[in-house]
């Protein structure tokens, strides 16, 4: 899953509705956005249906889906002007916190449900359970700044030994035997990491876990478990250490790396290293396969794929909802704004922004669980 992006801002507005979605970059960063009616110019027709949906809805979690968030907000808030959207970002721990708290309709994570934290939702769903709807796909990219250094290839190795604080320099020999041609300065690696629970680190560790064990000898989870580096809050504090910091690494959702910051290609089993796109996150995201059971649709993704230009280090961000007992004031507005961003328009603002589109044949069982929402 920023994982971090084109924000797209949404109008501030008071209202009936409220929707603090899931994620953001810093716990005051919020959206808001309000919208009614049946039908708007900057929608498609028909691609926004408002039904019954009004009054207030509170949502938070990952920062990673963030600028995705605020993109299907302004779409769906210029169409349901009954409808107040507010995003309130707080990361994956948080939003599920929040969620299972009983104070947020649903929440966004970088990572599915623990089977713990399914069993204590059965609390604040009324006769039902949460279950975890992926929604928006993408890589995660490594960002760096080394000076005289434009184009960069990492193994997951060296990464993990770059985080583990093993490999402390630019011109380690390591990193010179995968960039023969690069000019690799004398200079302190800054590795950078987070400093609040996310999903983007979750993920961030499972593809080091999977790909690199012997070099990440830790129990991964959305806290960050190495000794040393540094860290900031959410995404955009990483991408911005990353900007200002010469010698700076770290990792962050590829709609964050913009104002020139460049990524690393990730060697892989294929011939040529893979770059940070969102086609290439999509080619990795298409291999994974749904391991949840009935109404859940959690993922498991593949983190060793041999696919030409596939992008391995991906996560998938997931709405997390009570596939029954919701209540009864927010069910049509979860339902309304959910169908919407499940939707094949909904789906299609990903790009745009930065991230990957759901492939089809899970998309598909996402939509059929939101009708069924009750």
């Amino acid at each position: 899953m920023n994982r971090r992006a084109i924000a797209l801002g949404a109008l501030a507005v008071s209202g009936a509705l409220a929707l603090t979605a899931c994620g953001s970059d810093n716990n005051n960063d919020s959206a808001t956005a309000n919208g009614g009616g049946s039908s708007s110019a900057a929608a498609a027709p028909g691609s926004v249906k408002c039904d019954s949906a009004k009054g207030q809805l509170q949502a938070s979690g990952s920062s990673a889906q963030k600028n995705a968030i605020d993109a299907w907000v302004k779409q769906y808030g210029a169409a349901c002007k009954d409808v107040q959207i507010n995003y309130n970002p707080t990361g994956s721990g948080a939003g599920i916190t929040a969620f299972l708290q009983g104070q947020t309709a649903f929440a966004g994570s970088d990572s599915p449900l623990k089977p713990e934290e399914a069993a204590q939702s059965k609390k604040v769903c009324s006769g039902g359970q949460a279950v975890d709807l992926p929604m928006v796909g993408g890589p995660i990219a490594v960002g760096f700044n080394v000076p005289g250094v434009d184009s960069l290839v990492l193994d997951p190795a060296t990464i993990a030994q770059i985080f583990n604080g093993k490999i402390a320099n630019w011109n380690d020999k390591a990193i010179k035997k995968l960039n023969p041609s690069a000019k690799l300065p004398d200079l302190k690696i800054q590795a950078f990491h987070r400093s609040d629970e996310s999903g983007t680190t979750d993920n961030f560790t499972k593809y080091l876990i999977a790909t690199a064990k012997s070099d990440w000898p830790y129990s991964g989870g959305k806290a960050w478990q190495a000794k040393g580096g540094q860290s900031a809050q959410g995404s955009s504090g990483l991408a911005q250490q990353v900007k200002q910091t010469a010698g700076a690494i770290s990792y962050f959702e590829l709609s964050y790396a913009s104002d020139g910051v460049k990524t690393v290609d990730l060697k892989t089993d294929a011939a040529t290293p893979a770059k940070a796109t969102v086609d290439n996150a999509t080619k990795a995201i298409a291999s994974a396969k749904v391991v949840g059971t009935g109404s859940d649709l959690s993922l498991k993704l593949n983190y060793k794929p041999t696919e030409e230009g596939a992008y391995p280090l991906t996560l998938v961000t997931y709405e997390i909802a009570c596939d029954k007992g919701n209540k009864a004031d927010t069910l049509p507005a979860v339902k309304s704004f959910l169908s919407y961003v499940s939707s094949e328009d909904g789906q299609k603002q990903l790009t745009a922004a930065s991230y990957a589109p759901i492939p089809d044949a899970i998309i598909t069982k996402v939509r059929s669980t939101i009708a069924g929402l009750s």
